[in-house]
């Protein structure tokens, strides 16, 4: 399984999430089977390039994705390319993921999205 995560940068799990998943500078990229991450570039429409995030991360074969929050559109994006949605993932990348691994995360849904006073993008 690959799961994704919003970081500011590459700097591997000590590097923080990103508050807002559509402008983060990388995805972290966790490979459950081979226990490894790798980071790549956010180029989606948000950030100069062309797509939205879903979609880029759909072309890396995310099944998951963990983040702070997110709209309703971005839920339903998600949902449409079978990628799964966890929202409340805070602090670095390794507490993301141990927050996971603990099913701290709430899973999102777009009649609840993960939206904490955020517009509806």
């Amino acid at each position: 399984m690959k799961v994704a995560v919003p970081a500011m940068g590459e700097s591997g799990y000590d590097e923080n999430i990103s508050d807002h998943f559509g402008r983060c500078k990388t995805f972290a990229i966790y490979d459950t089977e081979e226990e490894d991450l790798s980071f790549i570039p956010n180029n989606s429409k948000h950030m100069g390039g062309k797509g939205n995030p879903p979609e880029l991360l759909a072309e890396e074969n995310i099944d998951l994705m963990l983040c702070a929050n997110l709209g309703r559109k971005a839920v339903s994006l998600f949902e449409e390319l079978g990628i799964d949605v966890y929202c409340g993932a805070g602090g670095t990348i390794e507490d993301a993921l141990d927050s996971w691994d603990d099913d701290q995360l709430r899973e999102a849904s777009v009649s609840d999205a993960c939206e904490e006073g955020r517009h509806d993008h």
